[in-house]
């Protein structure tokens, strides 16, 4: 009897011995996504721009040098932030919940809130008017007279489009889940994307869209340039920063990132990019 009571705590004792390395192991997995620092592809470099930004979302040109940030707090506890060329800092609005989406718009910001039917507004100079309404607006992007919205919701959402001259707000597609990002190419072509199912697709104007990219992990904003369009990931763990060339090849710029945000172009071969999930900026130079 006794030999069988050393045999099942010798069993018991390996059970747990067992237990205890899978959970070491899952937790130094977990570790290992955590802290794993950002890489770069071979011909890019990134740094810290500016950190200390919680919650950092959307990155809009400030026309002296410098950067507006907006910071996607609830409960009325976002705001916009001023980022100086020489790396100081101050609150120029604020008061908002989950201040998103963000662009440079006919002489001022247009911004949106991520808040059920909070409005896109336009700040120009001391004033502050209501463009239209949305509903949870993510991202905006202009090809300099039109602004695009896009509504992340789990169903329902809507690709939409203003007019200035007419106040006219159009629905270019509806349907969507979590829809994110929609940017404008300087050609004037237009994509859009929805989170959850992980693709990328071309605006046509027949209605029968094109998939550009999927199996992607958690895309959640667009950017368009000469380079290419961008995607940046909305994952919290392992995300990603893509190019996608005219030719259809998708280059890794960034991987390693963290709830990956806005990325905007600064100058030639020179980008800025939220990492949300760091609170951070990155600059990126090819």
């Amino acid at each position: 009897m006794a030999g069988i009571s050393r045999r099942k705590a010798g069993t018991h004792r390996r059970r747990v011995l067992a237990a205890v390395l899978v959970a070491a192991a899952g937790f130094g997995f977990l570790g290992w996504q955590h802290f794993w620092p950002v890489a770069a592809a071979a011909e890019w470099q990134y740094r810290v721009l500016a950190d200390d930004l919680p919650v950092v979302s959307a990155l809009a040109a400030d026309g002296q040098g410098g950067l507006y940030a907006s910071l996607e707090l609830k409960n009325g506890e976002g705001r916009i932030v001023q980022i100086a060329a020489d790396g100081g800092r101050r609150t120029v609005k604020g008061g908002f919940s989950k201040l998103d989406g963000m662009v440079r718009y006919r002489g001022g910001i247009a911004y949106s809130q991520e808040e059920d039917h909070t409005p896109v507004r336009w700040w120009h100079g001391d004033r502050d008017d209501v463009l239209f309404d949305g509903r949870d607006v993510e991202e905006l992007a202009t090809d300099g007279h039109y602004l695009y919205a896009i509504e992340d919701r789990p169903q329902d959402a809507r690709l939409l489009r203003y007019d200035p001259d007419s106040g006219e707000v159009t629905t270019l597609r509806d349907g969507l889940e979590v829809a994110e990002g929609v940017a404008v190419c300087p050609d004037g072509r237009l994509f859009y994307l929805e989170k959850k199912k992980g693709w990328v697709k071309r605006l046509q104007p027949d209605g029968h869209d094109t998939t550009v990219a999927e199996g992607l992990n958690a895309p959640g904003f667009l950017m368009c340039d000469g380079a290419g369009l961008w995607v940046s990931e909305d994952a919290t763990h392992r995300a990603r920063l893509l190019l996608l060339d005219d030719s259809g090849r998708v280059q890794v710029v960034l991987s390693h990132l963290r709830s990956a945000q806005t990325v905007l172009p600064v100058g030639p071969g020179r980008y800025v990019l939220a990492e949300q999930g760091r609170n951070r900026v990155l600059e990126i130079t090819r």
